[in-house]
């Protein structure tokens, strides 16, 4: 059977998020005391459970946003709690029973989904010895919880566990369980990766460049949030997605303003996330607004790109609204060359031009990754790497260094590569040569540059690794 759903619901500010990163062992969610944090569904799947389940956080219900969110946000909740084979009701026990509990209780009791109460923030003993009000919610199967301290997992693991019984739930095949009342980790920058580990695509870009338009066009499902209103998203959201057969985890991120303009905390916690998304994933779509052009943070994110040295693909974006009453061919050809001029540090970066509001281009985009990926795969040999670079050097020396009178010597070159990590391996050229500090930057990038120009690396960088001799 398919893997059931558990959807966590109920009104702003009562611990959804933190109840999330419990289950799932991992700090995804923002967890903030600012209500209306959560937007989009998160959903990952429970690793405190005996029994395989996914579990699906959802923005609060009946919030008053100030943003205009309100209804996109309710509208979110409504369709994770109408895909859920198990619902989770959250309150905030330390507070009075409110209208908006009552009318998610009242929702939730006109469908056949099972309900379980999670009465959350109960964090010392006097706050769990009754139910009090609650009882006017109507539902017998509850537990108390502090998502704060990690009370009450265990218990809330053991009611999972009959409620996913009941529904024949497949049976966990690994042993990934977790001890509930753990401290969530926090989500690593590396994974190891299996023969058929999914391709983990990071999409980033600067606030309204699309990011979320794209997600939603691929997947064919209003799954992210959009509006025009910069700053919708704020978590990383890992979405699986499958096409023609092969696996790919698609990362929505927030848009990333610059440092000085971000102006609250939630903020800047979007944008650590954002920040380690390129971090953790496997290759990057740098989306860019083409109608607005390419901006100065647009050249910082991608500079965030090339140091951390992640296969990338630049995603022109909005191409419809680019001089649309222009030949196609010659608007394409200026676009290229307005990307490639203005981020020209990302030079190994294929350029694709799509419309995710016209959703087109889309094809181009996974073809770019699958060459890539291919790409990635055809490593210099050892004798071959010593005689390019040998021919290299050759044709240009390298230039004198004044203060150490000295020139440098290349003694021997291998290739390097870490295949644990990443679906698309990048290649580290190890250069063995007499002092690494004669090699200038400019000679380095003479030498990348060349080494480019003799292989077949679309989309991966070119890391060069120089080592002194040791005598």
């Amino acid at each position: 059977m398919n893997t059931p759903t558990i959807a966590i619901v109920g009104r702003p500010n009562v611990g959804k998020s933190a109840i999330f990163n419990r289950m799932v062992g991992r700090r995804i969610a923002i967890v903030h005391d600012q209500p209306g944090v959560t937007r989009d569904r998160l959903s990952l799947h429970t690793r405190i459970t005996d029994y395989e389940a996914l579990v699906v956080d959802t923005g609060g219900i009946g919030s008053s946003l100030d943003d205009g969110f309100t209804k996109q946000v309710a509208r979110e909740a409504d369709i994770a709690m109408a895909t859920a084979d198990i619902i989770m009701l959250v309150c905030d026990c330390r507070d009075d029973l409110t209208p908006i509990d009552q009318n998610i209780a009242a929702m939730l009791h006109k469908s056949e989904v099972p309900v379980l109460l999670v009465l959350n923030k109960a964090d010392n003993d006097k706050q769990d010895l009754n139910l009090g009000e609650f009882t006017d919610l109507g539902f017998n199967n509850y537990v108390f919880t502090s998502a704060a301290h990690g009370r009450g997992f265990d218990n809330l693991a053991t009611k999972l566990n009959i409620m996913l019984k009941a529904i024949k739930a497949p049976k966990r095949q690994d042993d990934d369980v977790i001890d509930g009342n753990a401290t969530p980790e926090d989500e690593p920058d590396r994974e190891l990766v299996k023969a058929n580990s999914p391709i983990r695509i990071s999409i980033v870009g600067r606030p309204n460049a699309g990011k979320s338009s794209l997600v939603n066009a691929i997947l064919k499902d209003e799954r992210a949030i959009v509006s025009d209103i910069a700053g919708t998203t704020r978590d990383a959201i890992d979405i699986p997605y499958e096409r023609e057969g092969k696996k790919f985890t698609l990362i929505d991120t927030a848009g990333m303003r610059p440092r000085a303009k971000r102006d609250t905390s939630v903020e800047v916690f979007s944008a650590m996330r954002s920040e380690k998304a390129i971090r953790r994933c496997d290759i990057c779509l740098l989306i860019v607004d083409i109608a607005a052009g390419i901006t100065q943070q647009d050249r910082r994110i991608a500079s965030a790109i090339a140091k951390e040295s992640k296969p990338c693909i630049v995603i022109v974006n909005k191409f419809d609204l680019y001089f649309p009453e222009g030949d196609m061919s010659a608007r394409k050809e200026q676009a290229k060359e307005h990307v490639k001029e203005e981020l020209f540090f990302l030079d190994y970066a294929p350029v694709a031009i799509v419309s995710a509001k016209e959703v087109t281009g889309l094809t181009h985009i996974f073809r770019s990754i699958e060459q890539v990926q291919e790409e990635s795969q055809k490593m210099l040999g050892t004798g071959e790497l010593n005689r390019l670079l040998s021919r290299i050097m050759e044709a240009t020396p390298p230039p004198m260094n004044r203060s150490a009178r000295k020139r440098l010597k290349l003694y021997y070159a291998t290739t390097a590569v870490n295949e644990k990590y990443s679906s698309i391996p990048v290649p580290t050229y190890v250069l063995f040569v007499n002092d690494k500090r004669l090699l200038s930057d400019s000679y380095a990038q003479y030498l990348r540059n060349s080494i480019r120009s003799q292989i077949k690396a679309s989309g991966v960088p070119i890391i060069l690794s120089p080592r002194s001799r040791v005598r």
